[in-house]
């Protein structure tokens, strides 16, 4: 059975695994993202360890914006110093093992697809809806990326003229559909609420405004709060109006979604799916199941690997 390594960089920490065909990890090194150069030297003092006579091939999940064609990572906002740095040729000629560098939100639909959520279909869309709101599209049974590697950036899409901002635009999907948006969200309603002389369960004072988080938000929705929960049905409906976006221009049979949707899918389902039934092209719609990313915390180290298994058995 052939193996894997799977490299997963991100802004704090790096993740090195060896994994088997079936995605299962069998050795894992992890590091903090410190430097460029000792960084890259831990990554690659953890692939030569890690590396057997099995070992077919290495993928490497980061951050846009990068390069996939070229292998080169493009300055990423939470790698500083990340500026051209072409990760590719540099394991090659480090490990010795083909490599292929994939920027995380394709490179976590790649794990779906084929260890998760998603395994049999043709046509599947990853939503991240995590720190941000990224996409991975599989399209015709292949990862698309477009004609840059830019394919799938619809967190950028304004959903309202007003609203939380994110991807760096005000009421972008981004900023009602991710982590932050939803602090976000969940700041601007309970400062309303506190005007009112209405004090949300998340957020007693002015002064713990800045604390509200979107786990806080939904611990409080949980709890019954009406503010907590009307953020999170004001988030389900963006994200029903975004899904049907998808839906009509896409035509998947599935959109997995991970992260925060994972998390509180009971918080957000129902003003979800109101809005996409609303929204969508009914015979579209029909053909699609919208659920929650399976493979959780592992995610990552499964990305890194499915983008090496992906590569490896075109």
């Amino acid at each position: 059975m052939k193996e894997y390594i799977g490299v997963d960089i991100g802004g704090t920490k790096c993740a090195v695994v060896r994994a088997d065909e079936n995605g299962s990890v069998i050795e894992k090194e992890k590091f903090p993202t410190t430097n460029v150069k000792e960084t890259l030297a831990n990554i690659i003092a953890a692939a030569n360890k890690l590396k057997t006579a099995k070992t077919a091939h290495i993928g490497v999940s980061c951050g846009s914006p990068l390069d996939a064609e070229r292998g080169v990572i493009l300055s990423p906002p939470n790698l500083p110093g990340w500026d051209e740095i072409n990760i590719v040729k540099i394991l090659e000629d480090a490990v010795g093992v083909p490599t292929t560098l994939c920027n995380d939100a394709n490179a976590c639909a790649l794990a779906e697809w084929i260890y998760g959520a998603g395994r049999g279909t043709k046509n599947m869309i990853f939503l991240t809806f995590g720190t941000g709101m990224g996409a991975g599209l599989i399209l015709d049974g292949r990862l698309y990326s477009g004609t840059n590697g830019m394919a799938g950036e619809v967190g950028h899409i304004r959903m309202a003229k007003s609203g939380p901002v994110g991807y760096g635009k005000v009421g972008s999907f981004e900023g009602f559909c991710s982590g932050g948006g939803v602090g976000r969200l969940g700041r601007a309603e309970a400062e309303k609420a506190l005007r009112r002389g209405i004090t949300p369960l998340y957020c007693q004072s002015f002064d713990k405004l800045d604390t509200v988080t979107a786990k806080s938000v939904a611990e409080a929705a949980d709890a019954g709060d009406e503010t907590a929960i009307k953020v999170y049905k004001k988030s389900g409906e963006m994200l029903g109006r975004g899904l049907a976006i998808l839906v009509d221009v896409f035509n998947p049979e599935m959109i997995v979604i991970g992260s925060v949707f994972a998390r509180s899918e009971k918080l957000l389902r129902a003003s979800m799916e109101k809005t996409l039934q609303k929204e969508a092209i009914d015979i579209s719609l029909a053909k699609c199941r919208v659920v929650p990313a399976a493979l959780g915390d592992l995610i990552g180290d499964v990305a890194a690997v499915s983008v090496a298994r992906n590569a490896d058995t075109k």
